[in-house]
């Protein structure tokens, strides 16, 4: 698996390149948001937000505009503000730093897992073919969305909690069978970035009514009424 690692410290970015590698990883290191940028395609990517030249969010912004790729930002930022905007900006996971390498390893294979670019496996129920609930349709082998036949463009992560979500449209999935099917059983962060990734997808449908919130227990996806 081959990641981009984006860290503008060469200490760190020595260490974490050396960490990566001896887990099994192939590493590309770019110290520079322009870098990140034009680096060749990854699958996944480590993206540091304090770089010299530009927001890391911003390069998270662009990189999910062109495509999935899963993305873990990497911050000494640990205000839930940042983590959720960082989340709301397309990051599939935020690790605060300081973090230990086991703990970044298991999270860029969860990641990965979840957005089909691992031979690991993956927790996400799968239903072959597109599903159609109302005019919404999810197609789980392109891993596209559309609705009334326009399509969406949802983050990796996104398209997953929505993929289960509609393994059994109107039930009810809880937050921890959500963290456990759509993150990883071992999740670390907080259960906010449910309700985040949720926010996220609704704006990007259209309608809040489509994921409606059970309070206390967790959230089901249905046609809106």
């Amino acid at each position: 698996m081959h990641i981009l690692l984006v860290e503008d410290d060469e200490s760190i970015a020595v260490s974490l390149t050396d960490g990566l590698r001896d887990a099994g990883f192939t590493v590309t290191h770019a110290a520079t948001g322009a870098a990140a940028l034009s680096a060749d395609p990854a699958d996944a990517v480590l993206l540091d937000l304090g770089l010299p030249d530009m927001d890391g969010r911003d390069v998270c912004r662009v990189l999910r505009s062109r495509g999935n790729v899963p993305i873990i930002m990497l911050t000494a930022r640990g205000d839930e503000f940042d983590r959720v905007l960082g989340l709301e900006l397309g990051a599939d996971d935020y690790v605060t730093k300081p973090f230990s390498l086991r703990e970044l390893v298991a999270r860029v294979r969860a990641v990965t897992r979840r957005a089909g670019s691992s031979a690991r496996g993956t927790a996400v129920l799968d239903v072959g073919g597109a599903q159609a609930i109302g005019l919404l349709e999810i197609d789980r082998r392109t891993r596209r969305v559309r609705l009334d036949g326009a399509e969406v463009i949802l983050t990796a992560k996104e398209f997953d909690l929505l993929a289960y979500l509609a393994v059994d449209p109107g039930a009810v999935c809880t937050r921890t069978d959500i963290l456990e099917n759509v993150w990883d059983v071992n999740w670390f962060g907080p259960t906010k970035t449910v309700d985040a990734h949720i926010a996220a997808i609704r704006k990007k449908l259209g309608h809040p009514g489509w994921i409606e919130a059970v309070r206390g227990i967790g959230f089901r996806l249905e046609q809106p009424r």
